[in-house]
Parts: structure tokens; sequence; C-alpha cells
């Protein structure tokens, strides 16, 4: 099968790559070249970035690629570009979403009222009903286009282009340029006695997946034909609390420390969140085992440990000097221990 990447050279592209690769796919990926893949990969490149998508269209055209996979669909304008190159050339396209835009996430923010979703969340679950969720905030001028829904709209949209669409959990792995394990990671590893963590936050559910198990799902997408015209949740791990993710993650990394709910009012700023903490976010990825016959590839403990080491060996190139201030936490703790709650 032949397949264009749009994207996949960074966190989870090269491991989709190299799923696909071991079912003797035929590899191209389009990308800007800013991130290159393991030269070793034997995969062709296309040098272009979205905005000049029109540019290259003659040469995808000669690749006549089965399927064009989309990485990274941030905007609606996105879809549209990604389908505009693949239309008249190939004969699906699959794009990669976000378990965010269910309307649990809007509950979650606070951008949507209204009591706590059911869970677990199916594909047929409400979707948010509003759009552009980080449009209002100041501090991510960059996402004010961001947003899943129009984008899966676009790719769902053209019957004589069949599209499907995977929801992903949040991801951990390696290459995570997110660096979403480092903050945990830091403290077990100074061996902190303690990890402090927002009280009503603790007994939160939220849907992760390693890397390569996500991977896995996104190449049985691109080469199963009877993914058409679908829509995935793509396979999270067991729905642990985030107290249970915590002790699990010390048990793997060694530390014997003890984690600690405070009040958020009492936390630095970097340690506190003010999300809807009563809302968890849970999939239901029942219809990508039960169709595609997903399995994972990857125990999650392997994966975690393969996190863990690579979150160790390339810590974030900056960090704000609050991050591992922990004096602040220990302040936290001490103003936290002498005001209990109720008193």
């Amino acid at each position: 099968m032949r397949v264009l990447i749009l994207g996949g050279t960074r966190f989870i592209g090269p491991a989709v790559v190299n799923r696909l690769l071991a079912r003797a796919c035929d590899v191209t990926v389009l990308h800007r070249g800013d991130h290159e893949l393991d030269p070793a990969a034997a995969v062709a490149h296309i040098h272009a970035d979205r905005a000049h998508l029109p540019d290259v269209r003659a040469e995808v055209a000669r690749l006549a690629p089965e399927v064009v996979l989309d990485m990274a669909p941030m905007t609606a304008r996105d879809a549209e570009g990604a389908m505009s190159l693949a239309r008249g050339v190939a004969d699906r396209v699959v794009a990669v979403s976000s378990v965010d835009v269910y309307r649990a996430y809007g509950r979650l923010h606070g951008s949507e009222p209204g009591p706590p979703e059911p869970m677990p969340l199916n594909e047929d679950a409400p979707l948010r009903e509003k759009l552009y969720p980080y449009r209002d905030d100041g501090r991510r001028e960059g996402l004010r286009d961001y947003d899943k829904i129009p984008a899966e709209r676009i790719f769902m949209s053209d019957p004589g282009l069949p599209g499907t669409v995977l929801r992903l959990p949040a991801v951990y792995g390696e290459r995570d340029y997110q660096h979403r394990l480092f903050m945990e990671t830091a403290r077990m590893d100074a061996a902190r006695p303690f990890l402090l963590w927002q009280q009503d936050a603790l007994h939160w559910r939220w849907p992760r997946a390693f890397a390569e198990n996500v991977a896995e799902a996104i190449a049985l997408a691109v080469t199963d034909a009877r993914a058409a015209g679908t829509i995935y949740n793509a396979p999270a791990d067991p729905p642990l609390t985030q107290l249970e993710w915590l002790r699990e993650y010390g048990r793997i990394a060694g530390w014997h420390g003890e984690v600690i709910g405070v009040p958020a009012e009492l936390l630095p700023p970097h340690l506190k969140s003010a999300n809807n903490y009563a809302q968890d976010i849970v999939v239901d990825d029942a219809r990508i085992r039960d169709e595609l016959g997903y399995r994972e590839v990857v125990p999650v403990d392997e994966g975690v440990r393969r996190a863990m080491a690579w979150t160790r060996a390339h810590p974030p190139a900056t960090l704000h000097p609050r991050w591992l201030d922990y004096s602040l936490e220990d302040a936290a703790l001490a103003a936290f221990r002498g005001h209990p709650p109720g008193a």
C-alpha cells in the first residue's frame, strides 16, 4: 500500500512510520524539514509546509498514494488543505484528532455549563457546543483557530473521498516534545519525600496511552479498508485515577514517597489548575478493538519505563525557575498541615 503522511516526523509520527513499514507499506512523508526521521527509515520525503501544499500537488499525484494520513490537522484550514491535496489522487484519508472534541472536555475546562457528562465516552457521545476552546485564552494566542471538530467534519464530508478519524487520548512516550512526564520524574529522581497534587484532582480520571500503541491503532486505520467512513476512539490504558497513576509511576520509578493532595489555593501557580475535576474523561475504545482487531503491542509497564527513560535523557531545553523550586512546595505543605480543611 502506498501511504502519504502529512507531518509524521516528531512525537508519534516516527512510530507510525515504523508500524506502516512493518506492514510493507510504501511510505512518503510530507513535512517542513524542521525535523527528520532516522536516516535508516526506508521512506521518501517531500518538503513543504501546509501553506504551500498546492505547489507539490503534481508530485503527490505522481506518487498516487492510496491513503493520505494527516498526523496534525489543527484547524479547519489544515483539513481543507489536506482534502484538496488528496482529492482525485487518493482512495481514502485518515486524520488524527483528539478526545478534546467531546462535550465532557468543555465541562472539564469550564467553557460549557452543565453537570458532568456520564462516562465512558463512545464515539457517539455529544461533542462540545462551543467551538475554538482557546480563542479567548490570551496565553494561547497561537491556538486561536485550533479546533478538531470543524476539521473532523471536513474529513468526513466527501463521499467520494472516504475519511477515517482517530480521537487520541493524552499520549506519552519517546520524543514527547511537550515533556508531559517531566515534573513527576524530576521530583521522584530528586528523592523528594512527597509529591504534591491538587486535592480535587487526585480522583480524576484521564485517558493516557503509550505512543507506540497509538501508532499501532493509526496504522490499522490506514491499512484496513474497513475503517473507511468511521470515527474511532484510539485505545487508552486502563482508566486510573491521578492518585493511582502517580503511585504506579512512582513504583516503576523506584520512588517510595507519598502523594499528598493539597487545596488549589495553597499550591504554587505552576501546580494548580482551574479545571472542573468532577468531570472525568474516560473513553470507550471497543469499536477499534472489535472492528479492526486492535491489540496493544507494548505492555503498559514497558511503555511507562521507556517514556520515563526518554524523559530522563531529554529534559526540557528551557525551564521556568519555579518548576524545580522545591521550597515553594515545602511552604505549601507546611501551610496545608498548619491549616487543615475545616479549621
